[in-house]
């Protein structure tokens, strides 16, 4: 699988904007797909018949660092979204110049 490519042929400000839009809505269809595999994780151990209340511990402490990273990641993702939405709200008042 290739990575998708974010592509502008006339590069401004709203162009620019639009893009980060597009990067922070590709991390958040990353950051679901992770959080699934992380749920099929937990449903894989538990449909285990020879697991113990340890595994259960050890594979619930993963998930939960895993979910700790992600929410640390969403609230970067949210603070780039506001930075951003300023910028859109400007181009959303005036005609684009170029087309992205």
């Amino acid at each position: 699988m290739s990575m998708p490519k974010i592509e502008c042929a006339n590069i401004d400000k709203c162009c620019a904007a639009a893009s980060l839009v597009q990067s922070i809505a590709l991390e958040e269809t990353a950051i679901s797909h992770i959080l699934n595999a992380e749920g099929e994780k937990i449903q894989k151990v538990l449909s285990l018949h020879d697991c113990d209340a340890k595994d259960l511990l050890e594979v619930n402490k993963s998930v939960e660092s895993m979910v700790d990273k992600i929410t640390t990641l969403e609230v970067v993702l949210k603070s780039k979204l506001d930075l951003i939405k300023p910028i859109l709200d400007d181009c959303g008042k005036k005609p684009p110049k170029s087309e992205c």
